[in-house]
């Protein structure tokens, strides 16, 4: 067990490349479908809905994975990332990211 932490540091350092690795004009085009709700920047177009630019995009990949796999219930949500094809989340959430809060 000693090499639990060293394990541990590789696996998070790993999924923190994975995080930096994503195309900003793939996460465009497939952000399009949000654009009805969120904003085509991420900024929400009505108040029920939440903002998206400037959000972290480790927090929008969590975000989208629990609505995924239902930890997050809501199903209009739900119906949207199921939509969104797996390689496209990193993107998506990265395009979101670079986004100005307002």
């Amino acid at each position: 067990m000693k090499y639990k932490g060293a394990f541990t540091l590789i696996a998070f350092t790993s999924g923190l490349a994975n995080v930096h690795a994503a195309d900003l004009a793939k996460g465009k085009a497939a952000a399009e479908m949000c654009a009805g709700c969120h904003g085509a920047r991420g900024v929400s177009v009505a108040p029920n809905y939440p903002n998206l630019a400037g959000q972290k995009q480790a927090y929008l990949v969590k975000a989208i994975g629990d609505y995924r796999t239902g930890v997050r219930n809501d199903p209009v949500m739900s119906a949207m990332v199921a939509a969104l094809e797996e390689e496209n989340i990193e993107h998506v959430a990265a395009y979101f990211s670079s986004m100005p809060a307002k």
